[in-house]
């Protein structure tokens, strides 16, 4: 008796020992999560399948597709209660896994404008160091503040962002959201239709369109920077061959021992004043004005070149006059900031559906917290100087005007 009872213990410890060693593993997901809205919750299911597919439960239960990937951000611009259904085809471990998600409002209203500048980085133009004005002592830091300063709020200073490839890099205070069928945000630059557009039969076609390209990053690390990675909105010209992506420019500084090559009878000081080559093997110059006698090159930059790559969109430019006098810059149909004016709402609002990889696959983002633009031409318009971008101020497009912070 005394021996079976021994027997049975010892089975039973052999037994837990081999329970104790057998890991418990968690799916890493929770039944329920209650988020702020316009706030992205990333769901990552820590069990490996052949298949996954998400599904959004309607308040008659029934459930739709939303994602076959691995991960799924959830990210809505309404408050609510929201059912998700996850199921993991496997072989061996199937899983069906629902989440209750509650999604309520913020406690600080959410502001329809730009709060936040991380980058300002101007290729060489006529409004650099202007357009935020540059002053001695000034750093890559200070500059940036400078264009927060200009365009973040109901501020609306214009910032220049030079010749092709400048950029500035932007956000709110909460991700953007996409939702489907609408555009999402606009951007407000300085682009007008010419009173003499010598095409009567388009008259919102020409006068001074300065297109810049947008690019679009979703925080995925979580960190609040903008590393992770871009995507750019195809515009109307992205398809077309006259097309150059994966182009890459660099501008030189002027030596100090340059010699002003003026083209006589004109406003231009210097025509050959900033050199640059590009990876097509073109080259050229950003000339020099009589109307903007400043440095052109970025004061604040201390490298002696500076390189921008990007898509660059074909010369928008057109010498109507034939003699140098009047150049029409004609506008694109959609896509790009600075492209028409801005009371042209649909023109210059933006949908993040647009977006695509570096290959030019389209991406789905469920939302956006960073927005870069650069200037996307690369042309000379003879006493008008070279093409550049402008913008003031960029606006969520989901957010009621009535909740937006006041001015800075």
């Amino acid at each position: 008796m005394k021996k079976n009872i021994l027997f049975v213990l010892f089975t039973f410890i052999s037994m837990l020992s081999c329970q104790q060693d057998i890991p418990m593993v968690s799916l890493g997901i929770d039944n329920v999560y209650a988020i702020e809205r316009m706030k992205a919750l990333i769901l990552h299911p820590e069990f490996p399948g052949e298949r996954y597919e998400w599904s959004m439960i309607d308040s008659q239960g029934k459930d739709s597709l939303v994602s076959t990937d691995r991960d799924y951000i959830f990210l809505s611009a309404t408050t609510g209660q929201f059912q998700i259904k996850l199921h993991i085809a496997d072989s061996q471990n199937p899983v069906d896994h629902e989440i209750n998600i509650t999604v309520w409002e913020e406690s600080v209203a959410y502001s329809r404008y730009i709060s936040k500048v991380y980058e300002y980085c101007p290729a060489p133009g006529q409004f650099v160091n202007k357009l935020p004005l540059y002053q001695e002592g000034d750093t890559e830091e200070t500059m940036r503040q400078k264009a927060e300063e200009s365009i973040s709020g109901k501020n609306d200073v214009l910032v220049s962002l030079g010749g092709y490839g400048g950029y500035i890099t932007f956000g709110f205070d909460h991700t953007v959201v996409n939702i489907p069928g609408e555009k999402d945000f606009k951007i407000l630059g300085n682009a007008f239709y010419a009173a003499a557009n010598p095409n009567p039969d388009a008259p919102e076609s020409g006068g001074s369109s300065e297109p810049g390209i947008v690019m679009v990053s979703f925080d995925r690390n979580g960190n609040g920077v903008p590393d992770d990675e871009w995507y750019e909105l195809a515009g109307s010209e992205y398809n077309k061959p006259e097309t150059k992506h994966h182009y890459t420019i660099t501008y030189s500084r002027p030596a100090a021992d340059h010699v002003a090559t003026p083209d006589k009878g004109t406003p231009i000081t210097d025509s050959t004043y900033i050199p640059w080559t590009a990876n097509d093997g073109t080259s050229g110059y950003i000339a020099k004005n009589s109307y903007h006698r400043q440095d052109y090159y970025p004061k604040w930059i201390p490298q002696d070149q500076i390189s921008f790559s990007g898509t660059k969109l074909a010369d928008n430019a057109v010498d109507e006059s034939g003699k140098g006098t009047y150049y029409v810059l004609y506008t694109y149909d959609w896509g790009y900031v600075d492209n028409h004016p801005n009371e042209k709402t649909d023109k210059i609002s933006f949908d993040i559906d647009w977006a695509v990889d570096s290959d030019g696959n389209k991406v789905h983002l469920p939302g956006i917290d960073f927005i870069r633009v650069y200037t996307g031409v690369n042309q000379q318009c003879g006493w008008l100087g070279e093409t550049s971008t402008e913008l003031s101020r960029a606006e969520d497009l989901h957010v009621d005007d009535s909740s937006a912070l006041p001015n800075p």
